[in-house]
């Protein structure tokens, strides 16, 4: 039966350079990149060398300890380099594609059961799409969920707009419902907004159990949407996926052409005009942000302020990203700090005048107002996770390796999304993502 969830905890951070309901036109990427890097926990195979050519869809390397995992060529072109860090890690791939874009072939046409399906997005690259709770890794496709979420909004701050985005991908969007529907005995949650009018797209959806959700940031969340719809028990698995990456695998298993391009939003205070632009997984940010941002020492993330990562002018758009995100550094040091009044600063714990303007959007830079201090009991976490555990017993528990304590805690419903706004709101400016992920990778570890 559909649920109606209302959540009162959490914050929404009214930043200013929401993309409009426009798409702009951007140059062809003259290199990408698949960044090993994206998908936590894979140790990767590489299956071509450095100066290989290879077609859009077709296998540059694999999950060493599943073959069947398969990671492809966003694009056609020559493998240019092969970037690696520390004992030869694999950071990167790099790509340089061809001027006239060449597709890798599949048959599409018998989807009848689980396994078929799971077979054609392993071997064309689209299984990473599919994620799996607890953990937040890359599904295990020798599983079986007890049901699949799909979020059909992102709440975190200047995120995209699926309701845009996807509008007139009706068909796309209901061939990958279908196929997921194949993949469990449960449900296929669809989750959105309520009031509000959903585009087609997910409004005549079928095959899937339509639930609300209203509230602050993290509403969006598929973790907070698990916790308050079909919460995860021990030795239960949920699989979520992207709203966007629903989509593009409906368009594969409609064609048999391995297109990864996507629309994103190219949004943030010091991007000149904020917009919507398609483009096509891994590409460079040089790209993406060459004379659409404002001079200064800027900060270009791929994905949102929150969990985005620090790509840079010369980094690469990240798998899992719809969103390129531009703030100021904050780098200088401010007279007074907090103790200055100031209208033009935002505060969770009203510190500031600015809380009687509640619809005034912010300029906000990178600075963390303060260094590390002392991990204390301030309230502070509980205030803006809506979930029924206790973050900072379960952050405690994970610092001192203590698992069973981890699972008591709830370590198998959180990922480290769904703690960012702890981060953002700690007086102790402690690295809680950082830490529930080691926190995460120990469990699976130990507990499997």
């Amino acid at each position: 039966m559909p649920k109606n969830v209302k959540i009162r905890r959490g914050a929404d951070i009214k930043l200013d350079g929401a993309a409009e309901r426009i798409k702009g036109d951007i140059a062809f990427p003259s290199s990408f990149a698949i960044k090993p890097t994206d998908f936590h926990g894979l140790t990767p195979k590489m299956v071509l060398k450095e100066g290989a050519e290879v077609k859009a869809g077709q296998e540059i390397f694999h999950d060493k300890y599943n073959e069947r995992v398969k990671f492809t060529s966003p694009v056609s072109g020559e493998i240019a380099e092969i970037v690696r860090g520390a004992k030869r890690r694999i950071l990167e791939v790099r790509i340089v594609p061809d001027k006239d874009q060449k597709f890798e072939s599949f048959d599409v046409s018998d989807t009848s059961s689980a396994e078929k399906v799971k077979q054609l997005l392993m071997s064309s690259g689209f299984w990473p799409m599919i994620k799996q709770r607890p953990y937040d890794v890359i599904a295990n496709p020798e599983s079986k969920p007890k049901s699949i979420f799909v979020s059909a909004f992102d709440s975190a701050p200047l995120a995209p707009d699926y309701d845009f985005i996807l509008h007139g991908d009706k068909e796309a969007f209901q061939t990958g419902l279908n196929a997921l529907g194949k993949l469990t005995d449960g449900k296929v949650h669809l989750n959105s907004r309520p009031g509000a009018s959903a585009d087609t797209v997910f409004a005549a959806a079928n095959g899937v159990e339509k639930n609300t959700i209203s509230g602050p940031h993290p509403a969006g969340n598929t973790g907070i949407q698990i916790h308050h719809i079909d919460p995860i028990n021990k030795g239960e698995l949920v699989w979520t996926v992207n709203a966007q990456s629903v989509a593009m695998i409906g368009r594969f298993l409609m064609t048999g052409k391995a297109d990864f391009s996507k629309t994103i939003a190219l949004a943030g205070s010091e991007v000149e005009k904020p917009r919507y632009m398609t483009t096509i997984i891994g590409a460079s940010m040089k790209t993406l942000t060459d004379g659409q941002i404002s001079a200064g020492d800027n900060r270009i993330i791929s994905g949102n302020v929150l969990t985005g990562d620090n790509a840079g002018a010369e980094g690469y758009l990240g798998y899992y990203h719809d969103a390129v995100t531009v703030i100021p550094e904050g780098k200088e040091p401010q007279f007074l700090g907090w103790l200055a009044m100031n209208f033009n600063k935002f505060s969770l714990s009203r510190a500031y005048f600015s809380w009687m303007m509640p619809g005034k959007k912010f300029r906000l830079n990178t600075n963390q107002n303060g260094e590390d201090r002392a991990f204390v009991m301030s309230g502070q976490y509980e205030s803006v996770l809506p979930m029924d555990i206790y973050p900072v017993h379960l952050i405690k528990a994970i610092m001192t390796n203590d698992i069973e304590k981890m699972e008591v805690l709830g370590i198998y419903e959180v990922a480290p999304e769904d703690l960012a706004l702890c981060e953002y709101a700690c007086t102790s400016k402690t690295p809680v993502q950082e830490i529930l992920r080691g926190g995460l990778d120990l469990a699976q570890k130990e507990l499997g």
